[in-house]
């Protein structure tokens, strides 16, 4: 038999607390698969066994039995913090890309579509790579409106 590199032996309580957690339905979905991978562990499944079961992956099951380990059981239950991904347009990219959003649409077209707009905003050198989303997105915290007959920032 495989010695386990990190094995889970939950104490009485915490194994009830792990119980409730999965019986009350309230839980995200992480939390309660982490709880159901502590308590499979904690009967004597293999972390394959306990993946193939649960449907996830090994890699999974080998975390949340190290931060079981290492940290304990409230930190093998939560989330840690993501950092945030780093904006690609600074406010001087925004306001350039409001501005170039209320201007005349080019040539040949009726109006600025999203994916217009993303492509001269790469072809303007102001971020490498744009998608039309991600111009959608920045212009939804505008109040700017194309439907209305004036569409500049400030409303009156």
């Amino acid at each position: 038999m495989v010695r386990e590199k990190y094995p889970v032996e939950l104490a009485p309580p915490e194994r009830e607390q792990l119980q409730q957690l999965i019986r009350g339905g309230k839980s995200p979905a992480r939390q309660t698969a982490r709880a159901r991978i502590l308590l499979k562990t904690d009967e004597g499944w293999s972390a394959a066994k306990v993946a193939a079961a649960l449907d996830l992956s090994a890699g999974t099951v080998f975390r949340t039995k190290r931060r079981f380990a290492q940290e304990g059981l409230a930190s093998a239950l939560s989330e840690r913090p993501r950092p945030p991904r780093p904006r690609k347009l600074d406010d001087k990219g925004e306001a350039h890309l409001i501005a170039l959003a209320c201007s005349p649409a080019p040539e040949g077209h009726d109006h600025w579509t999203l994916r217009l707009l993303a492509g001269k905003v790469v072809e303007l050198g102001l971020v490498p790579s744009m998608s039309h989303e991600g111009i959608r997105k920045r212009l939804k915290k505008t109040p700017s409106n194309r439907g209305r007959r004036r569409s500049g920032v400030f409303l009156r």
